[in-house]
């Protein structure tokens, strides 16, 4: 069952303050993960600010977030941004929307601001380890819930390594989200590829059911030319961190870090947190505004705070994951408040 979150809730004490507050309704992630992070720390800023209390449903499948706010139906959510992408053209898991319907709600889509901190990852237990992770064949591998953005980037990071697509050559394994550690602690899979924020709790606690290896991508395979392809692919974004980084974000957990090279390397999920294109400017602005100047609790309010790649300046388009395939727009309210902190915002970005 999904979890209501209510933050900010402190109406009764400040009554005066609540009634100059919007309300905002909201969809993330589980908690453990790098959007789940960002939306519980914005509705703690935006509470502390007097701007808005947010309603957040935890758990939520993104999929169906997007296509909510799209519709109007949910002020915000955290958008990988291949779902924009594969709703304008009412393809993947908005088949059923059509390709004009499903251009012409996506067009009613807006980003406040980006982030691509949560990186594709291959793990395994150390007492059940893969020998090569080149040769896929025979395995069965948590690939991502049964459908979604995540799901994708699972099944390229399996074909980058293997050639192998799923169902053949290996057997895919996919779980909606809250299921995702049981499955794999419980014997449910060989092999797991989970886009991860870093440090991943959810990999921490894989771990406390035994000794786990991650792999970053082969530097060979990253650099080839399908490598290259997943890397530029709609809702994708380059992500490199030092590995004595890496690895110092799970000191003292079970878990080894394996790359051939200093750097983890490998392809994130680019995400933006979108609200539908009718939501006041005003409030959008004064959002953004309270976002930007919350830079160092986003930073240091958790271990994951510095690796969230989170948009604090100027936003180009390209290294957000946007302004390629992906067509998404800012709203006019989070440009103004970018704008006016002194950053610069890309033309392909504007309405």
């Amino acid at each position: 069952m999904l979890k209501q979150m209510l933050v900010g809730g402190v109406l009764a004490l400040a009554p005066m303050l609540a009634s100059a507050q919007a309300t905002l309704t909201a969809e993330t992630t589980t908690p453990g993960s790098t959007p789940h992070y960002i939306d519980s720390t914005l509705a703690a800023v935006l509470d502390s600010a007097g701007v808005a209390t947010m309603q957040i449903t935890e758990g939520a499948t993104l999929t169906n977030s997007v296509l909510a706010v799209a519709e109007g139906r949910l002020d915000m959510t955290p958008a990988p941004l291949i779902l924009p992408f594969l709703l304008s053209r009412g393809i993947g898991p908005y088949a059923g929307v059509g390709p004009e319907k499903g251009a012409e709600l996506a067009s009613d889509i807006r980003a406040i601001f980006f982030n691509a901190g949560s990186a594709q990852v291959l793990g395994y237990f150390n007492s059940n380890p893969v020998e090569d992770i080149r040769d896929m064949a025979g395995k069965r591998v948590w690939n991502g819930p049964p459908r979604g953005a995540a799901l994708t980037s699972g099944r390229a990071m399996i074909q980058l390594l293997s050639g192998l697509k799923d169902g053949e050559g290996y057997e895919g394994i996919q779980t909606p989200w809250p299921d995702t550690v049981s499955t794999i602690t419980g014997g449910g899979a060989d092999v797991w590829t989970i886009p991860e924020g870093l440090p991943s709790g959810r990999q921490i606690a894989i771990a406390a059911a035994g000794g786990i290896t991650l792999h970053d991508v082969p530097s060979d395979l990253l650099a080839s030319e399908l490598g290259q392809q997943i890397v530029a692919a709609p809702g994708h974004a380059p992500y490199s961190v030092p590995v004595e980084d890496f690895r110092a974000a799970y000191a003292g957990n079970d878990i080894t870090v394996v790359t051939d090279d200093d750097t983890f390397d490998s392809f994130a999920t680019a995400f933006g947190q979108i609200v539908p294109a009718g939501l006041d400017e005003e409030l959008v602005y004064q959002i953004t505004k309270a976002y930007l100047e919350g830079e160092e609790r986003f930073i240091t309010g958790s271990p994951r705070g510095p690796f969230a790649r989170m948009s604090f300046g100027d936003i180009d388009g390209v290294s957000q994951g946007a302004c390629g395939a992906v067509q998404i727009k800012m709203h006019p309210g989070a440009i103004r408040a970018f704008e006016d902190a002194g950053h610069t915002v890309a033309d392909c970005l504007r309405p």
